[in-house]
């Protein structure tokens, strides 16, 4: 049991760290050689690599950018002392305020977990959208509150 915990912590930090663009934290969650397929409806995300899914992620989120990720209902299976593998179901919300567009959705994640020197990381992560409905925005939204706005990836400035 303590294992299922420590993998749901991990989990939840992800999901944490990528609406706040905690990219320090985030490359301590994912293992080395991690590897990302994302299906939505209208992209796919093939990636190898911390590094390179950390970059990807620097692009989207953004000072431009809201995200509001859950991922809940785990269901995991620690396999081995070592290994283990999780289902989530993805909730989220993304804003992308500088393109005008939006999109709402929910996903199914397939996590592989693999422990290393004695704490969780994520080899393997992947999800499919359930259902993904993008859109236009009309005006930009008046949020009262938006911490990427201070936190997350600066753009570069027009010239």
């Amino acid at each position: 049991m303590m294992d299922i915990e420590a993998i749901k912590q991990l989990k939840h930090a992800y999901f944490r760290c990528v609406d706040t663009a905690n990219f320090e934290e985030l490359a301590t969650i994912f293992h080395p050689d991690v590897t990302v397929r994302f299906k939505g409806g209208t992209y796919e995300w093939n990636l190898d690599g911390r590094e390179a899914y950390l970059e990807s992620l620097k692009t989207s989120f953004t000072q431009e950018a809201v995200g509001h990720h859950n991922g809940h209902h785990p269901e995991i299976q620690v396999l081995s002392e070592t290994e283990a593998t999780g289902i989530w179901y993805l909730t989220d919300n993304m804003w992308v305020l500088n393109f005008e567009f939006f999109t709402t959705g929910t996903a199914l994640y397939w996590d592989r977990y693999l422990k290393v020197d004695g704490r969780w990381t994520i080899r393997e992560t992947a999800y499919e959208r359930l259902y993904e409905l993008p859109s236009r925005l009309e005006e930009r939204p008046g949020f009262s509150s938006h911490y990427l706005a201070h936190h997350g990836t600066p753009l570069p400035k027009p010239s």
